[in-house]
Formats: C-alpha cells, sequence, structure tokens
C-alpha cells in the first residue's frame, strides 16, 4: 500500500488512474474526506470521474489508515495544509483540482490561498471558511467521555444522513469506519476547523470555486454558503435538497456530476 512519510506519521492515499485512452495528459483530481470519514466515501466520485481524470485520494493525518498521532501531538491547519501538498507531490501531480468535503474543504481554501500555483480549482462540499459558524460541535467532548465513540458516531450518523439516504450496506460501513475512529483526531482536527476564519482573505483566492452545499447541515447553514460564494471573485454555488452534513456520499453521483459540468465549462479541451 502506498504511503507518503510526514515527519513521524504516514499518509496512506491512491491512486486511480484508468481514464480513457483518447484523453490526453488527463488533469489530476486530488479528494479530500473530512471528520470522521475515510478516503474510501468517495467512490462514487471516482466511478464518475475516472474515465476523464487522474484521481488520488487519501486517509487525512489521524483517520482510517494514516498513522494516528498521540493526544498531545500539536495539530495545526498549516499541518493539514503541508500533508495535501505532500500528497501531491507524492502522487506526481505538479498542479491539480482540489475537492475537499467539510474540513476537507476548508483545509483546501487555506492551502490555496497560500499556495495558489498549485490549484487548477477548487471545489468545497458542506465546508465552511469560519469555523466558529459550526453548529451543534460542543456537545460532542461530552458524548464522547458519556458515550464512547460508538455513541458519537450513533449521532453523527443522524447529523450526516436521512432515513433513507444510504442502503443498510451503506450505513452499516459508514457508521462502522467512523465508530472506528481516536477521540483524540477527532477533538483535536475539530480544533483546528473552529479556529478558523478565513472571511478577510477570500477576495485574493485565485482559483475557480465550485461551492457544493446541503440544504439540511446540522453544521453549516447554507447562509455561511451564500456568505462564502458572495466573499470569492469566482465561484459557482450549487446547494443540494435533501441532504445532510453526508452529502458528499449519500448524493455522490449527483455532487460528481456537478463537477464534472463545472470542469468542462471552466477548463475545455
Amino acid at each position: 500500500m502506498p504511503f507518503v512519510e510526514r515527519g513521524e506519521h504516514r499518509l496512506y492515499y491512491e491512486i486511480t488512474d484508468i481514464a480513457a485512452p483518447w484523453v490526453r495528459a488527463p488533469a489530476t483530481l486530488l479528494l479530500h474526506h473530512g471528520i470522521g470519514a475515510v478516503g474510501d466515501i468517495w467512490a462514487d466520485w471516482i466511478s464518475a470521474l475516472a474515465d476523464r481524470y487522474r484521481i488520488v485520494r487519501f486517509d487525512m493525518r489521524g483517520y482510517g489508515r494514516s498513522d494516528v498521532p498521540t493526544a498531545d501531538f500539536h495539530w495545526s491547519i498549516d499541518l493539514f495544509a503541508e500533508d495535501v501538498l505532500a500528497v501531491a507531490e507524492a502522487s506526481g501531480a505538479e498542479n491539480f483540482h482540489f475537492v475537499g468535503e467539510s474540513i476537507g474543504g476548508t483545509i483546501g481554501l487555506y492551502t490555496a490561498l497560500r499556495h495558489p500555483a498549485r490549484f487548477i480549482s477548487l471545489t468545497m462540499s458542506n465546508a465552511g471558511h469560519v469555523g466558529s459558524s459550526i453548529q451543534r460541535v460542543e456537545s460532542w467532548r461530552r458524548t464522547i467521555d458519556e458515550r464512547g465513540m460508538v455513541g458519537w458516531s450513533d449521532d453523527f450518523m443522524t447529523d450526516r444522513f436521512y432515513p433513507g439516504a444510504l442502503t443498510p450496506e451503506q450505513w452499516e460501513w459508514y457508521a462502522g469506519q467512523q465508530a472506528a475512529d481516536n477521540r483524540h483526531s477527532v477533538l483535536n482536527a475539530l480544533a483546528v476547523l473552529v479556529g478558523m476564519d478565513l472571511s478577510a482573505q477570500l477576495p485574493a483566492v485565485r482559483p475557480p470555486v465550485l461551492i457544493l452545499h446541503p440544504d439540511a447541515s446540522p453544521f453549516i447553514p447554507v447562509a455561511v454558503a451564500t456568505q462564502l460564494h458572495a466573499g470569492l471573485p469566482d465561484a459557482e454555488l450549487h446547494v443540494i435538497g435533501h441532504a445532510k452534513h453526508g452529502m458528499p456520499f449519500s448524493h455522490g453521483r449527483q455532487c460528481a456530476a456537478i463537477l464534472r459540468d463545472f470542469l468542462a465549462r471552466r477548463f475545455p479541451d
């Protein structure tokens, strides 16, 4: 399995490079999941996009098959940004289209501000630019302390998905991988996200931005997405109906179709 060394930790990543033979030099899509997820949540996106693009996905630090830092490890937004660039370099992508969901989208925005030449485009899904706008997260520590990671995951699943949004098999898989998360990875990544405020820097974002947002995220209201859209110099906003914070998984094919159309219009062959 491929890993990139990041100091004392390793990051797991995968490359899907099966673009059709008539696609010359396919551009790279770099996919970044959020808290409580792993790189495998992008399965529907990959099946919808791999004929046209080279796709790189990874498990962010502390999650899935990547190494889990110790409880006293110092997490920061700069560390996450460096992880993104390290995965890109390990995969051979000098520049890339970036897709990030939840904290992954915020990390992408921060990284694009500091390394604009690396980004061809930026897609933010169920993500915000102001961490203090996140709702209903103060109870996470208490829930984990009282009911453990399984109890936290059970609550989070109802925040992610409407009843019937997933098949029973999908629900069981998502809940199981989420419940296996490390307590410190969840709370420390969350602390980084809540401390973010990129409002004043939005006019400096250079790549075109696609914003995909659910109409019913319990954490990031649609109003935050509209503020983000208004603050960016070149952005499109699509609000997905009857979707919660797990939209990239429950509505993967729909989101991927919007992304594909966006990229085809903005970067025609």
